[in-house]
């Protein structure tokens, strides 16, 4: 494989593009010209970029559930309820997990049986099998933007079908949908899967169709230091920018300390702007994405409402364009559609209250913007001076060497030496540093943290706090203190 960060070349695009249009029949119906028309006639109302740009212009966060199931007309009935009963700003087509790893078969399988039972035996919506006509049946059938949210390493013929089918927003990254969720997938492999993607979209923005790209913000999803997930969304930007990618939205997965959560987001996006820049980008529109807490929760449906309402808090006071709801069925499995639309309800509530409010400037917020902005450009300028200039190859020499190490990650391309545990505030720091490239005041800092917890609760600072932080939330606190967990 010739990884390099480098636009792809229009031949080798198009060569390419003949395999991926054959991977399922339904690829013989994507025409790129008449998808263009297509999505030119979109109204503008309904286009993802121009929600979020006006969200911006008047300061306000969207909110954004997930949701899909098998058969069109159930889902398009499920997002026609979270449109009106949810109040929803923006709607997700969730992708079934045999989508996301390009098994057609079963999924073709899921749709006959969903149909026999009379209910969705898939977690979400099979795009590629239903193909673009019943995609634009979808997106047709309601008057908010539509995104593709999925978790596929190899997202091609996904991304062929559904943005001819009318969704104006892809999610996903060669990082953070392989790192993450797979084990045995090669980390160079999925980027230049991805190159592929974004040389796509960079297609239609070159033909005068902007669409929106999201990297996964939440990695993980468990204790993810914000230094890691904006290395991970900057790198995944800056690669999508190459391919001719216009607008990204960055994302963060809520940690639960709010002044960490705040100075996170908007540290994400000031840092993903001067990496843009700097490396001529300039003239990508950034957006950002907070993620309502990933990890486990409580229950009990009033105490999973607490959790909800609380990143929806978060997510308004640090000023984030929009959120990712959660539900209070998380602990319980697939929600309902009402649990969905009540998940949405609370979050709309809360923003609605703190719309006109954002925490302030403190010394302690500045503080806290300053270590993360400190930890991410280590990160990311050890990894471009590894690629030798190249961020694609300084990103698969950066994972070998535990430059990026993503906690918990199950991939084998993932050191998993890094080690986070939250200190006596809440804030996630670092237990144990594997290989990251931090200078010894990052190190200290982080140090001091872990110890004035440990001192307060009268232990050794060790892996059981690791495991006690993963836990905490869904009993009920935020930081696992050995008196929660006896």
């Amino acid at each position: 494989m010739n990884l390099e960060n480098k636009k792809l070349e229009l031949d080798a695009f198009r060569s390419t593009r003949q395999d991926v249009l054959k991977q399922w029949p339904t690829g013989r119906d994507v025409d790129f010209e008449e998808a263009v028309s297509y999505q030119k006639r979109i109204p503008a109302g309904k286009r993802f970029n121009g929600k979020l740009a006006e969200a911006v212009e008047k300061g306000i966060t969207l909110i954004q559930p997930r949701a899909g199931v098998a058969l069109p007309q159930e889902h398009i009935r499920l997002l026609r309820y979270l449109e009106t009963e949810g109040e929803a700003d923006l709607l997700p087509t969730t992708i079934d997990s045999y989508t996301r790893h390009n098994r057609y078969e079963e999924a073709e399988k899921g749709i006959r049986e969903s149909r026999t039972e009379g209910r969705s035996l898939l977690n979400g919506f099979p795009a590629v099998n239903h193909g673009v006509a019943i995609c634009r049946e979808v997106t047709e059938s309601v008057s908010l933007p539509v995104q593709v949210r999925h978790g596929t390493p190899d997202a091609r013929l996904l991304a062929e079908i559904t943005i001819a089918g009318g969704f104006t927003s892809y999610e996903g990254g060669g990082i953070s949908y392989n790192i993450p969720y797979s084990k045995n997938i090669s980390l160079e492999r999925t980027l230049l899967d991805w190159q592929y993607v974004d040389r796509l979209m960079g297609l239609y923005e070159e033909a005068g169709v902007s669409i929106n790209r999201e990297p996964f913000g939440p990695l993980t999803g468990t204790l993810v230091p914000p230094c890691i997930s904006h290395s991970v969304a900057i790198l995944e930007s800056l690669l999508a920018a190459e391919q001719g990618v216009k607008n990204l939205t960055v994302g963060y997965g809520q940690c639960g300390n709010l002044l960490q959560d705040v100075a996170a987001i908007r540290s994400l996006k000031s840092l993903t702007r001067e990496y843009l820049t700097r490396f001529g980008y300039g003239d990508v529109t950034v957006t950002t994405v907070f993620h309502q807490w990933m990890g486990g929760f409580p229950q009990d449906e009033a105490k999973a409402f607490g959790v909800i309402s609380w990143g929806a808090a978060a997510a308004t006071l640090a000023g984030a364009t929009k959120v990712i709801v959660k539900t209070p069925h998380e602990a319980l499995g697939v929600p309902t559609m009402e649990a969905n639309a009540q998940g949405l309800r609370a979050t709309k509530q809360v923003t609605a209250m703190l719309r006109d409010q954002r925490l302030q400037r403190t010394p302690e917020l500045i503080g806290e913007m300053e270590m993360i902005a400190a930890e991410t450009r280590c990160i990311l300028d050890r990894t471009l001076e590894l690629g030798e200039g190249d961020w694609a190859k300084g990103t698969v020499r950066a994972f070998q060497a535990g430059i990026i190490d993503i906690p918990f990650a199950p991939s084998r391309s993932n050191a998993g030496k890094a080690l986070p545990a939250r200190d006596n505030t809440g804030a996630i720091r670092f237990l144990d540093f594997g290989a990251l490239p931090f200078d010894e005041d990052i190190m200290a800092f982080h140090r001091d943290k872990i110890e004035d917890r440990a001192k307060k609760e009268g232990r050794a600072a060790s892996f059981q706090m690791v495991i006690d932080d993963v836990y905490a939330i869904g009993k009920g606190f935020l930081v696992g203190r050995p008196k929660q967990n006896g």
